[in-house]
């Protein structure tokens, strides 16, 4: 049975992963495939696929984008999640900060260095005509844990994640969101190591088959939004609204959309180039 390690966030947008693993699909098809919950988010999962840690990451598309161009030895092989990721700004309930206007030039809280949650808020704040230079300033820290402590205790004063995913906090007191900073592109794609798409292509494409037959039907499956809301700790008409607003995919990421993820964190001075379409994707 040939063995495959898949990383990903332990987050709502994952449980078809779960739920093809409980029924033992892979298994049928001789794949022993071992989920890793990552709390670090993109930036782990990048790092996990360089070492060989993993060999699959469902991960944020301009992370694993800025990656591969920085040297990661990964392509994109598909778009998971075709819908925009909602950030939500956060910033702890007893703050003074009422509105995005108030926390520019503060700190705000990331993961880490080259995250979903550091390269959004280049994208906050030029949505907002920052300074990019002067009004960014960063605190590293490391999870969704780290930023309760440190929004708390008042080492950084802003966090942007997934806002259903942060609002258990938001309900309970524990952060106040400010405001919304959609991403301009699909939020999630499913990217691999280049050495396992050589050596593995046929197991790889029916990992592909059989997640892409669940996402495809996703929202069909009885009682789903009971299933989230009991697994991730969520009210049952926040599950309902993001099931509303949330696409599967099952294609590769087309060219305008790399190229236009490119442009983007290329003018924010993210990237140091922007590369051929075919460097960062694989395509079957």
């Amino acid at each position: 049975m040939k063995k495959v390690n898949i990383g990903g966030v332990p987050e709502h947008f994952n449980l078809a992963w779960y739920l093809t693993l409980k029924n033992g699909e892979y298994k049928a098809e001789d794949i022993n495939l071992r989920w890793h919950d990552y709390y670090g988010g993109t930036g782990a999962m990048c790092k996990a696929l360089r070492t060989g840690d993993i060999d699959i990451a469902v991960i944020l598309t301009e992370g694993i984008i800025k990656d591969i161009i920085a040297g990661n030895p990964s392509s994109i092989v598909q778009t998971f999640v075709e819908t925009p990721l909602i950030w939500g700004i956060h910033v702890a309930d007893k703050s003074n900060f009422k509105t995005t206007d108030d926390i520019k030039g503060t700190r705000a809280a990331i993961s880490r260095y080259g995250s979903g949650s550091h390269l959004m808020a280049y994208i906050n704040a030029k949505n907002n005509n920052w300074n990019l230079e002067t009004d960014l300033n960063f605190e590293v820290i490391k999870n969704l844990t780290g930023a309760v402590e440190g929004l708390t205790n008042g080492d950084a004063d802003y966090f942007m994640w997934e806002k259903f995913t942060t609002k258990p906090l938001v309900d309970d007191g524990v952060f106040r969101r400010i405001g919304e900073c959609p991403s301009p592109w699909p939020c999630f794609v499913i990217a691999v190591r280049d050495e396992f798409i050589k050596d593995n292509e046929d197991e790889l494409k029916t990992i592909l088959d059989i997640i892409n037959t669940t996402t495809s039907d996703f929202k069909s499956i009885p009682s789903i939004d009971r299933t989230i809301a009991n697994r991730y700790d969520q009210e049952i008409e926040d599950v309902q609204e993001w099931l509303s607003l949330t696409e599967w995919s099952q294609e590769l990421i087309d060219k305008k959309t790399i190229n236009n993820v490119q442009e983007q964190l290329f003018n924010l001075d993210i990237i140091p180039k922007k590369v051929d379409y075919l460097e960062l994707v694989y395509k079957f």
